[in-house]
């Protein structure tokens, strides 16, 4: 691959953090360049970055599909056609729109592209016979399901064989939702890699939106979107924290975990691991089941207690706990002094299915003064919000902020692109990991390792309860992705410890 012209940046893996704008904020960001730049300007220089990073992915490609809407994402696609054709490319546009229609800029694309000879039809080719794609045909605007010669463009892009390179979004996928308009998911073009335009848009990252990107590349086009709130966050590399030579166990907290009913005692033992490899200085392994006082051969230097032991108020005021992996129904009885007292909390799994099927306790959660952080996958979110999974899903942003909301607690709801929500300010989504987390204990581990990578923080507030879970999670996919193995075969979960471990930026 030839190298990138600035400002053409690839977002993941992920290096830092980034902004990202939904479909209103990415409107008034492109309203008010469109009002700071010469007319044309903008969809110029768009369909410049476009042809560039399309030489870029596949210099050596000899014929090139442009399949072209007929808004001003077809208009990007012309000047890229242009471009690509005064660069020795074989170039042919399919043009779905009447040019007598198209708004002004793709109007002026239209006829630079016409006079300088870049073959144009208005309908489909019989045969897809390219070395590389543009899929031009729909952006930020499309709101409904693609129909008409529009999903049969679809079609034929996911059926053809060369890469496909997406105009600011993948055609058919909502922008802030991150699945597809057609509700039977079929009329979304699978994108090889993705252009953003002058911001990222969130559906880029979570819902199906990893799927359907590709690689996704940024090119602001010239354009500070600082000028426009961020709508969420892309979250990067926390950052490392070295210790000090005159620090010791006492400097770094105390974990309770709690969980571990009869027959599920691993999980809580995964959690107590992960715990104590994220940095605490103690942690107190509490097993619901009746083999609460075992040690732990591998890692004897867990404590275990009785649950009775760890209960005291006094104990659960200066730790952070974590409270429900492998729990089962027996986490019901100590939730109610656990939410009454715990200093800092992180409730997971059976806790969490308690907590739906329980008012009393949902209220006790959202009358706590200390902070919670919940780290619910889908099903257990929606039954925390009383809706069914297919709805939460439907948005995953807006609904891990309602439940943050309506629980006052940090939520991450897992997933693809997981999202950090609380009641206030702009959530987070998580670039890291991939389907390797797909197996049974990784949420314990993400729950311990939270549970021990915050006992060290200073911030007892929401922040550091936000910020603590928004570097576990990074951190846990992101051990998915640099972990040895089968990439197809999933990374086991006391595996998946020593890998979180050994992806941990080292202080620099």
């Amino acid at each position: 691959m030839r190298p990138l012209p600035s400002p053409i940046t690839p977002i993941l893996p992920s290096t830092r953090t980034w902004p990202l704008h939904d479909v209103a904020a990415s409107r008034r960001l492109e309203q008010a360049a469109l009002a700071a730049t010469p007319p044309h300007a903008l969809m110029q220089r768009a369909g410049l970055a476009l042809a560039r990073l399309a030489a870029a992915i596949a210099p050596h490609a000899r014929r090139i599909w442009v399949a072209a809407g007929p808004g001003n994402n077809g208009g990007d696609g012309l000047v890229a056609a242009l471009h690509l054709q005064h660069w020795g490319h074989a170039v042919q546009v399919s043009l779905l729109a009447d040019p007598a229609r198209l708004l002004d800029d793709a109007a002026d694309a239209y006829r630079q592209a016409l006079a300088a000879g870049v073959p144009m039809q208005p309908s489909l080719p019989t045969q897809v016979d390219a070395d590389l794609c543009l899929d031009a045909l729909l952006g930020l605007g499309a709101s409904r399901a693609p129909a008409g010669v529009i999903a049969e463009a679809i079609a034929r892009l996911n059926a053809q064989g060369a890469p496909v390179l997406a105009v600011d979004l993948p055609s058919g996928l909502h922008a802030d939702t991150g699945w597809p308009l057609d509700a039977a998911g079929g009329a979304v073009v699978r994108a090889t890699h993705t252009l953003s335009l002058l911001s990222l848009k969130p559906g880029l990252f979570t819902g199906a939106g990893r799927d359907l990107a590709g690689r996704v590349w940024l090119d602001t086009l010239g354009v500070d979107p600082a000028g426009q709130a961020a709508s969420a966050w892309l979250s990067g590399p926390p950052a490392a924290t070295p210790r000090r030579h005159a620090q010791h166990k006492g400097s770094f907290g105390d974990v309770i975990v709690l969980g571990g009913a009869a027959g599920m005692g691993g999980a809580a033992l995964l959690a107590a691991r992960a715990a104590l490899t994220a940095g605490a200085g103690r942690v107190f392994l509490a097993r619901l089941g009746g083999d609460g006082l075992a040690v732990d051969a591998a890692r004897p230097e867990l404590m275990p207690r009785h649950p009775a032991d760890v209960l005291a108020p006094a104990l659960l005021a200066r730790a952070t706990v974590v409270c429900g992996c492998g729990g089962g129904t027996a986490v019901a009885e100590v939730l109610p002094t656990v939410l009454a007292h715990a200093w800092r909390l992180v409730l997971d799994a059976d806790a969490l299915n308690a907590i739906a099927a329980d008012a009393a306790l949902a209220r006790a959660l959202a009358a706590r003064s200390a902070p919670t952080v919940l780290t619910p996958h889908p099903l257990e979110a929606a039954r925390l919000l009383g809706c069914g999974t297919a709805e939460l899903q439907a948005d995953r942003v807006a609904s891990a902020q309602r439940l943050a909301a309506r629980l006052r607690c940090t939520v991450v709801l897992k997933g693809s692109g997981s999202v950090i929500a609380t009641a206030d300010g702009p959530p987070a989504i998580n670039p890291t990991g991939n389907a390797r987390l797909g197996t049974a204990g990784s949420g314990d581990v993400l729950a311990g390792w939270l549970g021990g990578g915050w006992s060290q923080a200073v911030d007892d507030g929401t922040a550091g309860a936000k910020s603590a879970a928004v570097a576990s999670v990074w951190l846990h996919g992101r051990a998915a992705e640099l972990a040895s193995g089968h990439p197809d075969l999933p990374l086991r979960a006391a595996d998946l410890i020593d890998a979180m471990a050994a992806a941990q930026p080292m202080p620099g």
